[in-house]
């Protein structure tokens, strides 16, 4: 059998190439998994676009110059020399974009385990850890996409509000009308984000997208205004306020710093315009911050706990779950890519910004799954 994995020029991230390689034999301790099914989104992007910066390459190393993507996702135990994980067994985890992977499970629990690959080891146990399906609270069969696309961009969404709540959103809700400007507003990460936030008194929630996603972000409900990224005029200036980049635009970026003269807070989340990517230095205002997801859960579980900070997460994902999937209106379609000239294509669509941002891309470089179309 052989592995096929999906790999981007680090310099130049619509460069890709699918490799086909002998599955190596595995060691003593080993598993190999079936990636079934992953999530490709733009926060796969922002991985790319910040490989280096936050050494999001370092988990599935590939020759120079060249990257495998981190995806989240599932995978099944199809061959083991581990007593302790039995072939069949499923686990949600981060994969890469590639039909199978070996794994080295240390530190097993009923929960799941943590790759123990040296090269892994001086990254963030977050992203480390496998899960398993069977003992995940998380977990359920007829969710798994909505899981897979959603779940690690909402957990990033949480932890935003909670560390701006945490900060007292650095005293722009003093006043009773601090606005938390929103950029890429029609990105899952930012909607779950505005999710959170739609929740919290004292501020408002302002929403900046491409004309061309005004209506869908303004279908949503859980941003107050949205406006294009060429109206900002339509906030005040002197207003109190926040601004949550998640485009990572560098000219929208210096327009937010320049204009609003009580920007209190700036913080750095993702790359959705990789196009537009550029530095943070010598703006007007306060530092523009990179947010640091594991850093958060660190922090709240030193102060709650690990079981106090599951069952928060859990809780608020249901919630925002139940509104994402509502068959009256939902937020998210689902839409698979199987096979190789598929998975190409959609990763150049979302590289691109192209599609329709209800669009959810569950891709597939194993066998298809029965019920899955390949388009």
């Amino acid at each position: 059998m052989n592995t096929i994995d999906f790999l981007v020029r680090k310099d130049q991230l619509s460069a890709t190439e699918l490799r086909e390689t002998p599955e190596p034999t595995l060691e003593d301790g080993q598993v190999r998994l079936r990636v079934d099914k992953f999530a490709l989104t733009a926060n796969n992007i922002t991985y790319a676009a910040f490989g280096d910066a936050m050494n999001y390459w370092g988990f599935y190393p590939a020759d120079p110059g060249w990257g495998r993507i981190p995806v989240w996702g599932f995978g099944t135990v199809v061959e083991s020399q581990h007593a302790g994980l039995p072939v069949g067994e499923k686990f949600y985890g981060y994969y890469p974009m590639s039909s199978s992977t070996i794994l080295q499970p240390v530190r097993l629990s009923p929960e799941g385990f943590f790759d123990g690959a040296e090269h892994r080891a001086a990254l963030h146990a977050v992203y480390n850890n496998y899960v398993r399906c069977s003992a995940d609270p998380f977990y359920t069969p007829q969710t798994e996409d909505v899981q897979a696309l959603l779940r690690p961009l909402f957990i990033t969404s949480w932890l935003i509000d909670d560390f701006l709540a945490d900060n007292d959103f650095f005293g722009a809700a003093e006043s009773g009308s601090g606005v938390m400007l929103l950029s890429s507003a029609s990105s899952k990460t930012a909607y779950g984000t505005a999710f959170q936030l739609a929740q919290r008194k004292g501020i408002e929630v302002v929403g900046l997208t491409s004309a061309a996603n005004l209506e869908f972000c303004n279908s949503l409900g859980c941003y107050r205004r949205v406006l294009a990224y060429d109206q900002l005029d339509r906030v005040a200036a002197d207003v109190a306020c926040v601004y949550v980049d998640f485009a990572g635009n560098a000219d929208l970026r210096r327009a937010i710093h320049t204009r609003f003269a009580n920007l209190k807070y700036s913080s750095s989340i993702g790359g959705t315009h990789v196009e537009q990517l550029g530095g943070a230095k010598d703006l007007p205002g306060p530092r523009a911050t990179l947010f640091f997801a594991p850093a958060q859960i660190k922090k709240r579980s030193a102060e709650w706990g690990a079981n106090v900070l599951g069952q928060r997460l859990l809780q608020s994902w249901q919630s925002f779950a139940r509104k994402v999937c509502d068959p009256t209106a939902p937020w998210l379609v689902v839409r698979y890519h199987a096979g190789l000239d598929a998975v190409k294509a959609a990763y150049a669509e979302v590289l691109g910004g192209r599609g329709d941002p209800r669009v959810g891309h569950m891709l597939s470089l194993a066998p298809k799954e029965k019920g899955q179309t390949e388009v």
